[in-house]
């Protein structure tokens, strides 16, 4: 998984201009639990002002939780785009 973020982070880099068209599937538990644990806990809460320490205290719950609501706004995005498509048809 990493040698394939770092592959992406380097055509990034390269071809700024570069559309990456999904790079949802690359979210996971595993991925999203690294990000959280590298995640500099001074810093600022954020919009739903929650820390680092209280998101940590049912990470794998949260973190589940998490991947299931961007599945679900993912699938209300392509049904509406599909929807759009055929509209203009």
């Amino acid at each position: 998984m990493q040698a394939k973020l770092a592959r992406i982070a380097e055509i990034a880099k390269e071809k700024p201009d570069e559309q990456f068209t999904s790079l949802y599937h690359h979210l996971n538990e595993e991925l999203l639990t690294q990000c959280h644990r590298e995640l500099d806990g001074s810093k600022a809460t954020g919009v739903v002002q929650v820390t680092k320490v209280a998101y940590e205290e049912n990470l794998e719950s949260n973190i589940k939780d998490l991947i299931e609501r961007l599945k679900r706004n993912l699938s209300v995005k392509l049904w509406t785009t599909v929807v759009l498509q055929n509209k203009k048809a």
